[in-house]
Order: C-alpha cells, then structure tokens, then sequence
C-alpha cells in the first residue's frame, strides 16, 4: 500500500508489471519516444494526461473515445479445456496500451461455475498501479430468475464505489448503467441471439437514460474462423462520446468485460462437452 501527496489511500499490486507484461516504469520514456508521424509501436504505452481532475488512473479515458480490449490467449486452456483466470491487454484507437486487467478468481470455481463465476478484477495502468477494481458475486444470467440476476460494482480507486452494472429482467440482453447514487446514466442493449457468425460483429448498443438516443456500442469481434473455433480470446471494441463522465468510461469498460463472461466465455467447455 502507499499513499499519494494528499494522504489518500492507494492500492499498488506489487510485482504486477512484470507478470502481466507491462514493462518496467524505468523503461516506460523510452516505449514514448519515437519519430515525428512515426506509428505506434505495439508495446508503447499513451502518455497520461496532467492536471486531470479525475480518480487518478482514469486520465486516459479524458482522451479517447474508443477503446480496444484484447483478451489473451491462453495456451493451457486451449489445449485441456481447463478454465484460467482470464488477462486483457486494454488499447487505444491507434493500439497505445491503457491497462492490464487481471481476473482473480478460485479455480474450483472457475470449473463448475463456468461463465457465471464470481471474480474480482484488478485493472493496472503501467507501473502496476490498481487503478480501477470490478467485483463481481456470483449469481444466474437467466430471465427465469429475475431476482438473482448479473450485478458488478465498479471502484476507482479501489474502495471508491464510482458505479454499478446490473442486467435488467428480460429475453434480450439489457443492462443498467447506473452511478455511485443509484441514478440510471446509460442503458446497454443486445441483440436476441448473441453469437458471434462468419465474419460479422456482435454490437451490444448504449443508449441514453430513457433509451431514446443511442449514444455508442461495445462490439464483440469478428477475429478469424480458426481463433473463433479454438480459443475464446475475444477481441472488443467501446464506443463513447468523448465528452461522457470519465467514471462512467470506466464503468462501460467494465460492462465489456459482464458481457464477454456471460455470452462469448463459454466455448472452449462447449467444445470440450
């Protein structure tokens, strides 16, 4: 644990960079620095805002609309089956890196539970700072049991309940979108059937408070016949207006990761069965 200027309290997952392959703080000017115009290497990390008044961690979100989630491949589980706790590389519209975001989950769990597991994730930003916690307990998915369905609170930092997610009693996939005080900010809709066909997107809409505006997506997608067919590494896109509440970009970021769970998450079992 440390403590930043002001006293406040803040989470440091020690040893986190290197496990989850951020690089080192020491090299973190180095993956910056490039030609004028030059592209993005794919390890550069995008420089943080200043004087950002925000829940440290979340200045990146200031200056993006769109995000990346790419979800590791991992090669135990797709050789035996066996579920692991699930890793995400999170990027920018021109592929800089964000975050990590690391599920923390009992393995027992993660076996007869499946996708409907409950997990805490910690999401790190370079130097293996916690910047953003999602808590997820364990309950149903399904619209026959309306009062034991999805809910995650989100917390940036870690402690600071900024938001909730929870699923709304229904056929189609649909979520609230609320903040610290219980207030609908956004809505999220899916389509009936959310699978994942030849060479087509899966798209969960945003829409407004009152559902009126559709004001963004969060995109399952396409990445290829044979990675669909032998891996549930998903790969997702988030789109928000750029001037949306920075927690509530969190929040959304958050929501990405309810859905892959509960709708991509359970192919490799599927496979194996």
């Amino acid at each position: 644990m440390s403590y930043d200027q002001q006293g406040q309290h803040q989470h440091v997952v020690t040893n986190q960079p290197q496990y989850y392959g951020a690089p080192p703080p020491q090299q973190h000017a180095m993956h910056q620095m490039g030609p004028p115009g030059s592209q993005p290497a794919a390890d550069q990390w995008m420089p943080k805002s200043s004087g950002v008044n925000c829940p440290p961690g979340l200045e990146y979100l200031t200056q993006i609309d769109q995000i990346l989630v790419h979800q590791q491949v991992e090669i135990l589980e797709m050789f035996t089956g066996f579920e692991t706790n699930n890793k995400y590389v999170v990027k920018n519209s021109v592929g800089q890196k964000i975050f990590f975001a690391a599920e923390n989950s009992g393995c027992c769990e993660r076996y007869w539970c499946n996708n409907l597991r409950s997990f805490e994730m910690n999401i790190l930003d370079n130097f293996g700072n916690e910047v953003i916690h999602i808590h997820r307990p364990l309950a149903c998915q399904s619209c026959l049991y309306p009062c034991c369905l999805q809910k995650m609170e989100i917390s940036a930092p870690p402690g600071n309940v900024i938001g909730t997610i929870e699923q709304e009693w229904s056929i189609f996939p649909k979520f609230k979108v609320k903040d610290v005080s219980g207030d609908v900010i956004l809505r999220i809709e899916g389509p009936f059937f959310p699978c994942s066909c030849c060479g087509t997107d899966v798209n969960f809409e945003i829409f407004s408070r009152d559902g009126t505006q559709n004001v963004g997506k969060i995109s399952k997608q396409w990445t290829g016949l044979f990675r669909e067919m032998v891996t549930d590494a998903d790969v997702f896109g988030i789109n928000f207006p750029m001037d949306l509440d920075v927690k509530m970009k969190a929040v959304l970021l958050s929501a990405c990761f309810l859905i892959d769970f509960m709708y991509f998450e359970d192919k490799q079992n599927s496979r194996n069965d």
